[in-house]
């Protein structure tokens, strides 16, 4: 684990520690397209704007494993950078056995509500089967759903960087064959693509358990899943949940966003709907990948800080940032010279085909801001200081999306609404680089030395 992070060339570990995790968030990208493709072939609009309401639901069952997943990975990486292997098993034990129990709760509470979150996140008369198929299937399977993302963080912590993207792929790759079986095989539409879903992250926790398990036999100290260990103190309790329900939040807070945007674009027919969910989900190429950088790096940023090692942060940040937008530019042009081409893999009807490549050049230009905004909602996380990220969040999703959604709906009508991520993430940009010169790794090095003084 160490070894990893203790080199000195920076660009060749955000490589090596960044490639994986994009790699891991390709993958489920991937699936998700799959899901996407599969029920496309039905060619019932009903069923593809089902798909597309769900994706908030599914989001929220992930974000409550960041608690554990993503709090705890802050934590188990800022305490190995201080020598602390031992509360850093502990805390690896505790989580685990958190998002279990977690999901199990979450499995039951979704079953009992249903119809009415069906209702919430905008289904119409429609598409509401479709939705309720769907629904049913994720809360069933929330449990394996929570614990394959919260191992996904966790592995990437304690070193298992290679296992941690070897399980999103076992995951999604279960998951694409299955949705070909169910849904072209066996005609079981969106509740086939839920249980392909459900299915492949149940496979991917098995292998991530088989992991740890292997580990624990080969003696390594951090890996310890006895049930017996599983003793949460109170200060454990509170520095995970510290940096984990901020972390949740964000994920809710987006999900909830979504919501809205969703009901907003439902107000110009289920077409409106589906032409909006294909070009999201094409555009989720570079959202995800910037993602997939920013949460790969985390680790790294956490070790620094716990190390004390302010240069190799700040210039591990100024890195990471550099590659996410030059990465988001490719994006841009990519999409802007081929949006019809990707939208017509997924849609056969004309005028989706051109609405979809509509909405995709109005979405793109977005793509090379994700890099500033991502890395420094992910460096606060890392670094423990979990209210710079959620109020990163707060303002996106709050402060600034759902009242652009109202306001520019009523100026420019579908057009404004697709246009609100744009115009609000080209401010928040320009917020986070303020917050992160403000709260800049000198700036955090020396307040947390004066504390430890």
């Amino acid at each position: 684990m160490s070894s990893v992070f203790e080199g000195e060339n920076i660009p060749s570990i955000i490589m090596k520690l960044g490639v994986p995790a994009m790699l891991g968030q390709l993958a489920t990208l991937i699936y998700n397209l799959a899901d996407t493709y599969f029920v496309s072939l039905t060619k019932s609009a009903d069923q593809i704007a089902a798909v597309t309401l769900c994706v908030p639901v599914l989001l929220i069952i992930m974000s409550a494993a960041c608690v554990f997943g993503m709090g705890g990975s802050s934590v188990i990486a800022r305490q190995l950078g201080e020598g602390r292997k031992d509360d850093s098993a502990k805390c690896l034990n505790f989580c685990i056995y958190s998002i279990i129990i977690s999901g199990i709760i979450v499995l039951v509470a979704g079953l009992v509500v249903l119809k009415p979150a069906a209702h919430l996140i905008g289904a119409d008369e429609g598409n509401l089967g479709y939705t309720c198929d769907y629904l049913k299937w994720i809360f069933i399977g929330a449990p394996f759903i929570m614990l394959s993302n919260g191992l996904t963080h966790s592995l990437r912590a304690v070193g298992l960087i290679k296992e941690s993207t070897i399980g999103i792929a076992v995951g999604n790759g279960v998951n694409i064959v299955l949705d070909w079986i169910f849904i072209v095989v066996f005609h079981m539409g969106t509740a086939g693509a839920a249980l392909a879903t459900s299915i492949g992250f149940l496979c991917a926790s098995v292998y991530y358990c088989a992991c740890l398990i292997r580990e624990e036999r080969k003696g390594n100290e951090l890996a310890v899943l006895s049930p017996g260990s599983f003793q949460p103190t109170k200060q454990m309790v509170k520095n995970v949940t510290a940096i984990g329900i901020p972390g949740a939040l964000i994920t809710v807070m987006m999900s909830v966003s979504n919501i809205i945007l969703n009901n907003y674009i439902g107000l110009y027919g289920s077409d409106a709907v589906a032409s909006y969910g294909i070009a999201y989900k094409i555009d989720m190429f570079p959202i995800m990948l910037s993602v997939g950088l920013s949460q790969g790096i985390a680790p790294l940023l956490g070790f620094y800080y716990g190390a004390g090692r302010e240069k190799p942060l700040e210039k591990a940040m100024r890195l990471s940032s550099i590659y996410g937008m030059v990465l988001g530019g490719l994006f841009t042009a990519l999409f802007m010279v081929f949006g019809r081409s990707f939208a017509s893999i997924f849609l056969y009807e004309e005028n989706l085909i051109s609405q979809t490549a509509h909405f995709l050049r109005l979405l793109c230009f977005h793509a090379p801001l994700l890099g500033i905004i991502h890395m420094v909602t992910s460096y606060f996380q890392a670094l423990g200081k979990a209210g710079g990220s959620l109020a990163v969040t707060v303002l996106r999703n709050v402060v600034l999306f759902i009242p652009g959604v109202i306001v520019l709906n009523y100026f420019w009508k579908l057009n404004g609404v697709i246009l609100t991520q744009l115009i609000v993430e080209g401010i928040l940009s320009v917020i986070c680089l303020m917050m992160y010169r403000i709260s800049s790794p000198k700036r955090l090095m020396l307040s947390k030395l004066c504390k430890e003084g």
